[in-house]
């Protein structure tokens, strides 16, 4: 279903806020991303919250630690029952393997799903002089490739990644290789400190598997509104 295609982050401070949101937009929204600034106040609740509302949870607190450590919170994270959670490719490969082992082992263990395990390739917020200011000296397109070929090959189901990368990604990694895309907006909304973006009509056709969309839905006016023209649009893309 397109509805399945969208994640709304709920990119607010208050276990209260982002319920309201979820009671919105519920019909409409069947995944939701939890980040750092409401996962850092709220906690574990907020992840219980939106089960108790039968729907699904990208956990998006993208861990970079030690193996052993990154591990540990894959295990926890999994124990929880999320759909989806993710970690930064810059870990490294120890990293990366180590927390698909603990994933897998927990879930069994547990028997449940085990979530998606997406590595976080390049940030929508930084461009090719951000890139090359953090003393890398491949083109940032070049980055975001290569280190998703990392990802698939250390046992990531999937990458974060701009839009603008997905179709190569895809091509590289293959069709079963899932691509989120932050960074979308659609028609008329405000860039804000996104810099690499698209509308959801273009990120689909490129190859995307989810779109995350946060601010140009959870502040509008009408959030449901805005939330079934992004369905609509994905709808519409043909994909």
């Amino acid at each position: 279903m397109s509805s399945d295609k969208l994640i709304v982050a709920l990119d607010v401070d208050e276990l209260k806020k982002a319920q309201k949101l979820v009671d919105e937009l519920k019909e409409v929204v069947s995944i939701f991303k939890i980040g750092s600034q409401l996962f850092t106040k709220e906690g574990p609740d907020v992840i219980k919250m939106v089960h108790r509302k039968k729907c699904r949870v990208f956990l998006d607190l993208k861990f970079h630690d030690i193996p052993n450590t990154v591990a540990n919170a894959a295990e926890i994270v999994t124990s929880m029952g999320v759909f989806m959670f993710n970690v930064h490719v810059h870990g490294g490969r120890a990293m990366m393997r180590e927390t698909v082992l603990r994933a897998e082992k927990t879930a069994k263990k547990l028997k449940i799903k085990k979530p998606l395990i997406i590595g976080v390739t390049v940030l929508t917020s930084l461009d090719e002089f951000d890139i090359k200011e953090l003393g890398i000296k491949r083109f940032l397109k070049d980055q975001a490739l290569y280190l998703s070929k990392l990802a698939k090959e250390f046992g990531l189901d999937g990458v974060v990644s701009s839009a603008q990368e997905a179709k190569r990604i895809k091509q590289i990694c293959g069709e079963d290789f899932k691509i989120i895309c932050p960074g979308i907006r659609p028609g008329g909304a405000q860039l804000q400190d996104q810099k690499r973006v698209m509308t959801p009509k273009e990120a689909i056709t490129q190859g995307a598997d989810f779109l995350v969309i946060g601010r140009p839905i959870i502040e509008a006016r009408n959030p449901v509104k805005v939330a079934r023209q992004v369905v609509e649009e994905i709808e519409g893309s043909g994909q």
